[in-house]
């Protein structure tokens, strides 16, 4: 949220960097404090108090409870992702006063339907991120995408899959809170609605989760379903080898797992569509130095054959992705 998020962020709350700025702490160019507690950030007038942890499991931490009462009570709404229902404690409940409200947008949507390949006859392009591992920089990818399709004037669209996307966009589905049997109906559903007005130059950027290289993942088939992507884009961690919470299982070969991710990808298709090909590769290089970055983008493009960018590390990089991708310019304005 803090790197792509619209709109007017106050503080973050991080009693561990008290004191501290966010540009310091993560390199982000927004200048903003770093508290120790909501009381501090009440004077500088937030609306909106964001639950911005990713625990495992995805609850809420029994210590963070008197905050999220105490955002209610000084009058502020608030947003969560975790897979703990706020909304549904009685106690938080009856803090709420008429106009405020909870958020929890981990939610499976109503009114699921199996998926059915749909989105296949969509007129518009529609590229899907798949990733290595998880966590490595998916959603980050596609936004950069957007980005650029924007500076194009090349109409683009981006379909949050997680809460993080769904945060920034305002948007999208919280695919890990669907039941499998639905996700890929969930998935084709919002990408319907996401393309609504959008043409043949008209561009679709899905949010990738998981990875099928994840022993725990069960994410990235209801997404090629769902999608039924014109082109995929992999997203990597440079120098990455094994999965990253798992360091005994080992990634393939960038060469091997784009083939799989390919056949894979073929697969429950409707008869006339082309088979969506892995067109580039995002490289998430952060922990990396430019001189670093560098070397490791050459050798992924040599590896593979395939243009190599880190989009998150300058403008240049998301363009050359997205001419890999078949970016257009456009005359008509970014949607």
């Amino acid at each position: 949220m803090l790197r792509y998020r619209h709109g007017p962020i106050v503080a973050v709350i991080d009693p561990e960097n008290a004191g501290r700025r966010v540009q310091e702490l993560t390199g982000i160019p927004r200048d903003l404090p770093v508290l120790a507690s909501l009381r501090e950030a009440l004077p500088l007038g937030p609306r909106v108090a964001v639950v911005g942890l990713a625990p495992a499991g995805g609850k809420l931490p029994p210590a963070l409870w008197g905050d999220v009462a105490a955002a209610l009570e000084a009058g502020l709404c608030v947003a969560s992702g975790l897979h703990t229902r706020l909304g549904d404690d009685p106690e938080l409940a009856a803090r709420l006063q008429p106009g405020q409200w909870i958020w929890d947008l981990r939610q499976e949507p109503p009114g699921l339907v199996v998926g059915s390949a749909r989105a296949a006859t969509l007129p518009c392009r529609r590229v899907l991120a798949v990733g290595s591992d998880m966590a490595v920089g998916k959603m980050s990818a596609c936004l950069e995408l957007v980005a650029a399709a924007g500076r194009r004037s090349l109409p683009a669209r981006f379909v949050g899959t997680g809460q993080a996307g769904i945060l920034i966009s305002g948007r999208g589905i919280p695919l890990d809170a669907v039941r499998v049997d639905y996700a890929a109906g969930a998935v084709e559903q919002a990408v319907l609605t996401a393309a609504d007005g959008l043409n043949s130059q008209g561009l679709l950027v899905v949010e990738g989760q998981g990875s099928l290289c994840h022993p725990g993942s069960t994410a990235t088939l209801p997404l090629l379903r769902g999608s039924q992507p014109t082109a995929l884009l992999l997203v990597h961690r440079a120098g990455q080898t094994t999965i990253q919470r798992h360091p005994s299982i080992a990634l393939p070969a960038l060469a091997e797992l784009i083939a799989t991710l390919e056949a894979v990808a073929a697969l429950g298709r409707p008869g006339l569509t082309p088979p969506p090909r892995v067109a580039a590769i995002a490289l998430n290089t952060a922990h990396l130095t430019a001189d670093q970055a560098a070397a490791a983008m050459v050798a992924v493009e040599q590896e593979t054959g395939l243009v190599c960018a880190d989009p998150v590390r300058d403008w240049p990089g998301a363009d050359r992705l997205l001419d890999a991708l078949g970016g257009q310019h456009q005359e008509t304005e970014a949607s």
